[in-house]
């Protein structure tokens, strides 16, 4: 099987690329998305190549255009919309829990929203207090919505495709000291699996595994 050298950001901009080609229906939104290439340079090349009805700058109004994303997906449309870190998102709040976690569950199974949102995370890049916060832990807190932290640039590349499948919002967290990340990916890979964990390394448990473990000593009250 072929493999191709590539980065983080790199793989995620190909499962862009790949989605807009394949399904009309795909969009992506966001802050700095279209003419700038986005925050993180991830989508650049993208407006060029698919115009601005397919790749569309947002205002800085977090709640607006994730509402928007929201409403887009209501009516049968599978936005991406890109917020350009985690700590940003917190504006949008209301539009996450309230509306895009609830919507199914409010309406008795009869609606879905097929809406994908990724966003920057993380620490360590020197930018100050309100672009350092790891808050992912916190959403997964949510019901309703699908929580997703690639890891690896398979990872980058396969959640993202997975993603666009999913019938619910999936919230996809991108670390940010990631996306120089350089790894070997096979050239036809497809989504990944996002319903159950990838063990990338055995803890003790896992290599203790068959094996029986030590009896204690019982215990004697002093």
């Amino acid at each position: 099987m072929a493999k191709t050298k590539t980065t983080y950001r790199e793989a995620v901009r190909s499962a862009l690329r790949e989605a807009l080609h394949s399904d009309p229906r795909v969009f992506l939104m966001g802050e700095d998305v279209g003419r700038f290439g986005g925050a993180f340079a991830v989508s650049h090349g993208l407006l060029e190549e698919f115009g601005p009805e397919r790749v569309r700058d947002t205002p800085l109004s977090e709640s607006t255009f994730l509402g928007a994303g929201i409403g887009a997906a209501l009516n049968g449309i599978r936005p991406i919309v890109e917020i350009m870190t985690i700590n940003f998102s917190l504006l949008a709040l209301d539009q996450i829990v309230n509306n895009a976690a609830a919507i199914r569950y409010m309406s008795g199974g009869q609606v879905s929203i097929p809406v994908v949102v990724r966003m920057a995370t993380g620490g360590g890049r020197q930018l100050g207090a309100q672009h350092a916060h790891s808050l992912e832990g916190w959403y997964a807190h949510i019901p309703g919505i699908t929580v997703l932290t690639p890891a690896t640039v398979a990872d980058a590349r396969g959640m993202l495709l997975a993603a666009l499948d999913e019938p619910d919002p999936v919230f996809i967290f991108e670390h940010a000291t990631l996306y120089p990340l350089e790894d070997e990916i096979d050239d036809d890979a497809g989504p990944a699996t996002i319903g159950q964990a990838a063990v990338r390394r055995a803890g003790r448990a896992e290599r203790r595994r068959g094996a029986s473990r030590p009896q204690r000593a019982p215990h004697r009250p002093e």
